[in-house]
């Protein structure tokens, strides 16, 4: 198969969707790769490094759309990207499709077939492909807020810590998974009185225990989570329902009840975020404010740290792209009900329900995509 990895244009987004390990092991597999000029740059991969593998490297994106069988990306194709999509070509990116009627009406245009990093699941009910990026951006999560609480970045100038005779900074996390939890254990590294709610009274218990006290938990439900924004310095939002778009948890109205110069930061934008209030922003212009309250919402939060964020992503999806390039998509999703759960679109059709039900559209189940 001829593996296709374009350079990524979407603001401030420094990864790239193959690691020179990763054309490697596609090269090594009998695979053909070609990659982008200056498509691992962001991430300190220079081209010399796919060269050394045996791949190739060609001028323009539009080449790799042109040529490869698979292309492989980090985030979701942009407008410009979208129209050069095709019919009988596998996409294996993020989509986070829920939120993005546009990008999802595109992909059905061009008849792609596109399977989705967010919603590849595992054995354990997990979501591996999706993980190794929440556990960047919730340790990112409690730094880029503390940047914000800061004066000169129009927060309250409140220290995360405290120091002595002082009290340390409220933080309240919303959502007790992989991006709460590792969100919770840098704020509590940095001093903060932490706060983590979920509904999951056996997700509690396990962070009562793992973080040995050090934080307090309580169920998440609308009046808890009022009850405890009007003291918050800090709020992370990290919930999620995978492949749906997020739930609405705080308020417009409810942003008068908080301090001045407190800071949300919606970790779960690429779902459609969990504050009423939140819109995408870039790491360029990361932060806005609204009723007082600042909003930190950057849409790829991991590539702020690129190189990190790659090989760490590169690590999780290179099985299931070599899965895909040994077998084909359709008897490698056949093989793997887990990899098949991935499955966003095909041939024109939407073929995944949560989507469905957010954007409002028909869905065909993927076991009889499998057959078209």
């Amino acid at each position: 198969m001829l593996i296709g990895c374009p350079k990524e244009i979407k603001p401030q987004e420094f990864r790239v969707g193959l690691t020179p390990n990763a054309a490697q092991e596609a090269i090594n597999n009998g695979h053909q790769v070609i990659i982008e000029t200056g498509a691992g740059a962001g991430a300190g991969f220079e081209d010399a490094a796919y060269t050394a593998t045996g791949a190739q490297i060609v001028d323009t994106a539009a080449e790799i759309f042109a040529r490869a069988e698979m292309v492989v990306k980090v985030k979701e194709p942009q407008a410009v990207e979208r129209k050069q999509l095709r019919e009988g070509q596998i996409l294996f990116t993020y989509l986070h499709l829920a939120p993005d009627p546009a990008q999802t009406r595109d992909l059905l245009d061009s008849g792609v077939t596109a399977i989705a990093y967010e919603t590849v699941t595992d054995r354990a009910g997990g979501l591996p492909l999706l993980a190794p990026m929440s556990e960047v951006a919730g340790r990112l999560a409690p730094q880029a807020g503390s940047w914000a609480l800061q004066k000169a970045n129009g927060g309250r100038g409140v220290l995360m810590g405290g120091v002595p005779g002082v009290r340390p900074a409220n933080v309240v996390i919303i959502g007790g998974g992989v991006v709460g939890t590792a969100a919770a254990r840098v704020a509590v590294g940095m001093g903060a009185n932490v706060t983590i709610l979920d509904r999951s009274i056996p997700r509690l218990s396990y962070l009562d225990d793992v973080f040995h006290g050090r934080l307090t938990t309580q169920y998440s439900d609308a009046a808890a989570i009022a009850e405890l924004i009007p003291r918050a310095d800090m709020v992370i939002g990290a919930v999620l329902i995978p492949g749906a778009a997020a739930p609405k948890l705080i308020t417009r109205d409810q942003l008068a009840s908080m301090q001045p110069g407190a800071v949300l930061v919606d970790v779960a934008i690429d779902q459609g975020g969990c504050f009423e209030t939140s819109r995408a922003t870039t790491h360029a212009e990361p932060i806005y404010e609204i009723d007082g309250v600042l909003h930190y919402c950057v849409a790829n939060m991991p590539g702020a740290v690129a190189r990190t964020s790659t090989q760490g992503l590169g690590n999780a999806t290179m099985p299931f792209m070599l899965a895909i390039a040994n077998k084909g998509w359709r008897q490698a999703c056949a093989d793997d009900p887990h990899l098949l759960a991935g499955l966003n679109t095909h041939a024109g059709h939407l073929t995944y329900y949560e989507v469905g039900k957010a954007l409002e559209l028909d869905v065909l189940s993927p076991e009889m995509a499998l057959k078209i």
